[in-house]
């Protein structure tokens, strides 16, 4: 009963943004390794029309970089700033994703996220319940919008790691296709 009392107080415990800002300083390093020597045509590679390439994802992985950097800064040197919702559909066609090359894309996302780090790792650690209000989601806190970054970029090192098995290796597998359904 005590540790039920103990989890719902954790709330009012103020949380460092460290845990989110590891994974996001690790994402970029994460992807290059991955990515590494590949040929374009594999980066440009779609599972379906509507559907992203890798080169793609990394596009979106640039934009949205923008925007969550501009979100921290606000949060950090404003008192509790409106937040307007993401729209990816005005902000971006998918189509637009297509400007660039895989390894330019992930060369922009790379330096935008190196500079971000910088900032964040400006921010003292006890920063995670500065506050702004979502236009959606009402009041938010730094620590809750940088978990949710660093588990937006854990889905698409998900889906980065889908697309380069469905194409590299899982139409040469043979009959071990049987074992595995990439889900790009």
């Amino acid at each position: 009963m005590q540790q039920a009392v103990a989890r719902s107080t954790e709330s009012d415990v103020t949380r460092p943004i460290q845990p989110a800002l590891l994974l996001l300083e690790k994402t970029p390093i994460l992807i290059e390794t991955m990515l590494r020597d590949l040929p374009e045509d594999l980066l440009r590679w779609k599972p379906a029309p509507e559907r992203w390439s890798i080169a793609e994802v990394l596009g979106h992985l640039g934009d949205i970089e923008m925007v969550y950097a501009d979100r921290t800064r606000r949060m950090v040197t404003e008192e509790s700033p409106t937040l307007e919702k993401y729209d990816g559909a005005v902000t971006v066609v998918i189509g637009d994703y297509v400007r660039g090359s895989g390894s330019e894309n992930l060369a922009f996302f790379t330096k935008t996220r190196r500079s971000t780090v910088i900032l964040l790792r400006s921010i003292p650690t006890d920063s995670g319940e500065r506050e702004a209000t979502h236009s959606e989601l009402g009041n938010i806190t730094l620590h809750q919008m940088l978990s949710e970054w660093a588990s937006h970029d854990l889905g698409h090192l998900r889906q980065i790691a889908e697309l380069y098995r469905a194409r590299a290796f899982h139409p040469y597998a043979g009959p071990f296709q049987k074992y595995s359904h990439p889900k790009p």
